[in-house]
């Protein structure tokens, strides 16, 4: 067992997938046809001659071979999940659920070849139950990423200047939480919300209430003792103004507040809105300075938070942005948490390839993933369930994969961001190694888990085999068979086993 890990009962079968099309970029694999050997739960080296005649041999010839799924930001436990299913229980029930329950939660990653999940946001006084909650997520190794930015004591500590207290602070708090990594979700904002102070835009000099601190010297401070608290994971950040036209610059202003350290920047898309305004002349993408900005400075990572049209349950740790899109659109909505330290905003949402804004956003998303050059420091994630449900993930991959679908799909969204979008000009695809990286490899290395996200020796035997297929949704959606641990688990779509999985925390 691993330090930080609990028990798994993995299958001690020596096994192996004969004859893949295997995609293991970590090792240069790009389609390579060959064999994939696991015992214990590990993947192992080829054994001996002897050995091999008492192995279960699993027929590959013909499939595609990759490590089984590792989603990097996500929301699936914790108050704001059951808010959720609260707030829209038509949203809850169904094999399509956009907040679907635990159980349901875990057979469906499971499913569509997914074997890792980290929930991206929860108030570090809700640690318990969320742990309780990961510990019934099935098929999968679970972890998550505390709010420790928010608590009142780490916020002191910051202003405080003492870089070593606030690096005990919060190496402490999230080893007490079984977390794996810090999330700032709006830093201060919290604060600010609570003293009434709710206006649009936020500048990162703007001062906190109560506290000799400003939001950039909270996302400077907390990302240094992030780094001397030796956590897994790099400071994982939603900065200030999520949602708002204009928040390009407080992006542009965040990278270069955290450059030099690692950081990883969360659901971009919601970031990179250009303009004064929502209406069609002022609105659009302020995605290519963020890009060259971060081509050039490579201790930044980022997830994009892509989104896909349809309905779905908006759930953020930032109540201001919540509150602002409930007074824009009408509609219903929750804040929960702040009697604790942090706040999150809870509502339904309907995306609208004829609505302006939503059409932006889901074309802001995609002019992300095709524009950053280096795929190694890019996640694939929809911000689930914010921007749209995992289960869509397959359809993003091929809108990554297959420019003419993407074209058919963009000839159906708003006239003006059809006509204004860069994305009209981008011809780019993924390859298949490419989307292996996005949704495996890179989101492993960049989480801090190197048994993840490649089949080499000493990996976790989690492995995905999927059937060829030239429409990459079906691909995707559907594979042959899912292993967790060397556990066959799903196949063809269906669960064929539970089993419990690891919870990943920080280690003492």
């Amino acid at each position: 067992m691993r330090p930080g890990e609990s028990t798994f009962a993995a299958d001690a079968t020596l096994t192996c997938i004969e004859g893949a099309r295997i995609h293991d970029p970590a090792h240069g694999r790009d389609g390579v046809v060959g064999d994939i050997w696991f015992e214990g739960g590990r993947i192992i080296e080829p054994p001996s001659a002897e050995r091999r005649a008492a192995a279960s041999i699993i027929a590959g010839r013909g499939l595609v071979a990759m490590p089984g799924g590792v989603d990097l930001h996500s929301h699936v436990v914790g108050p704001k999940v059951a808010a959720g299913r609260r707030i829209s229980p038509h949203l809850a029930r169904g094999p399509v659920a956009a907040v679907p329950t635990i159980a349901a939660t875990g057979d469906l990653y499971a499913s569509l070849g997914y074997t890792t999940v980290f929930d991206a946001a929860i108030a570090t006084t809700s640690a318990g139950i969320a742990r309780m909650e990961l510990d019934d997520l099935p098929n999968l190794d679970k972890g998550m990423y505390l709010l420790a930015a928010d608590d009142h004591d780490v916020l002191a500590s910051i202003a405080s200047g003492s870089e070593a207290e606030t690096a005990r602070l919060v190496g402490d708090i999230v080893r007490a939480g079984a977390g794996w990594a810090v999330k700032i979700a709006n830093p201060g904002g919290a604060v600010f919300w609570k003293q009434g102070l709710r206006g649009d835009h936020r500048d990162l000099d703007d001062a906190v209430p109560g506290f000799d601190l400003t939001p950039r010297r909270i996302l400077e401070r907390t990302q240094r003792a992030v780094a001397a608290a030796g956590l897994p994971h790099c400071l994982h950040v939603h900065t200030v103004n999520l949602g708002l036209p204009g928040n390009w610059r407080t992006t542009l202003e965040t990278m270069k507040t955290l450059d030099g350290l690692r950081a990883h920047l969360a659901h971009v898309q919601f970031h990179s809105y250009s303009g004064g305004g929502l209406d069609a002349e002022a609105f659009g993408s302020g995605v290519t300075p963020l890009v060259e900005y971060f081509d050039a400075h490579p201790s930044l990572t980022l997830d994009v938070g892509q989104v896909l049209f349809g309905d779905t349950v908006a759930m953020t740790g930032d109540s201001t942005a919540a509150e602002h899109l409930a007074h824009a659109t009408g509609v219903p909505w929750m804040s929960h948490d702040l009697h604790l330290e942090g706040g999150c905003g809870v509502m339904p949402i309907r995306y609208r390839e004829k609505s302006l804004v939503h059409a932006w956003q889901w074309a802001i998303g995609l002019e992300w993933f095709l524009s950053v050059a280096d795929p190694w420091r890019l996640v694939l994630s929809t911000d689930h369930p914010n921007g749209a449900h995992f289960l869509a993930y397959p359809l993003l991959m091929r809108l990554l994969g297959d420019e003419s679908f993407r074209r058919e799909a963009l000839s159906r969204i708003h006239p003006a961001v059809r006509r204004k979008s860069p994305l009209a000009g981008i011809s780019r695809q993924y390859t298949l190694n490419e989307l292996c990286i996005v949704t495996r490899a890179a989101p492993a290395r960049i989480a801090g888990l190197p048994q993840k996200g490649h089949l080499g020796p000493g990996a976790d035997a989690d492995i995905t085999l999927y059937r060829p297929d030239p429409d990459l949704s079906r691909m995707f959606a559907m594979p042959a068979k899912v292993f967790k641990g060397g556990v066959l688990v799903a196949e063809d779509g269906h669960v064929r086993r539970r089993v419990a999985g690891r919870l990943l925390a920080a280690s003492s």
